[in-house]
């Protein structure tokens, strides 16, 4: 038996996400499917990331244990073969049967994705999030600041949360303009739910001049969801890559 780690990318317009639920397909579901074919065995994927229904990935990491054969290295080719293609296999390998993808520090960097001009782009409508309203980005930036090192992001998160700490470190957050679209990334030890997507619809109202950089300390302190922003809808952000440390 041995265990095989797993780069995943996809386009998560039609999937209900990466965990198996009951009310839609998943990547998950598809991974383990197609993974059972190839190998001919029971196959379960253990997920880094459990991106949500809509949210995309260059770089979501998986595991899973077999007694194949295939070297770990080629089953990345024979897998791509059998997937559907808004789903690719970015690489694939052989790691110790410890390595587990959600308890190993890790660093992760997000993409929330913002096309900012009087009209959409219909090619780019399933990977950005479209917004008419001018934003200004050197107060996106400046209100990003606040927001680097480690805080309690309580006010960040989805309201009902089952962890045992909010407490969470980005190490950096930048704001780019590329053409017209602005581009939020976002690197840091591990994210609590919806965390990024309201972080990102909280510096979209601060480019629309409709809170104050400066709010965000405020926001901060008072660990209450009801003092940030809206969430930004699913389709615009992107888990880009998740380092292992």
């Amino acid at each position: 038996m041995k265990r095989v780690k797993m780069i995943v990318a996809y386009e998560g317009t039609n999937y209900c996400g990466f965990q198996v639920q009951p009310n839609g397909i998943t990547i998950e579901e598809v991974l383990n499917k197609k993974l059972t074919e190839l190998l001919n065995e029971n196959i379960k994927v253990i997920g880094a990331s459990r991106t949500d229904s809509g949210v995309h990935a260059l770089g979501n990491v998986v595991v899973f244990d077999s007694s194949t054969r295939i070297p770990g290295e080629k089953i990345s080719f024979a897998l791509n073969c059998m997937l559907p293609e808004d789903i690719r296999i970015q690489g694939s390998c052989e790691v110790a049967s410890d390595f587990h993808p959600r308890y190993c520090k890790t660093r992760k960097t997000y993409e929330y994705r913002i096309v900012n001009r009087t009209f959409p782009i219909p090619t780019l409508r399933n990977l950005t999030h479209f917004e008419h309203y001018p934003m200004d980005v050197e107060r996106m930036r400046e209100a990003a600041k606040y927001l680097v090192g480690e805080h309690d992001f309580k006010s960040f998160a989805t309201a009902k949360l089952q962890v045992e700490s909010t407490v969470r470190e980005i190490y950096s957050l930048t704001v780019e303009e590329e053409g017209e679209m602005i581009v939020i990334r976002v690197t840091g030890n591990g994210f609590l739910y919806n965390m990024v997507r309201i972080i990102s619809g909280t510096l979209m109202e601060i480019g629309k001049k409709q809170l104050d950089a400066s709010i965000v300390s405020s926001i901060l302190e008072g660990c209450d969801r009801s003092l940030a922003g809206p969430t930004a809808p699913a389709k615009g952000l992107t888990l880009v890559e998740i380092e292992y440390l």
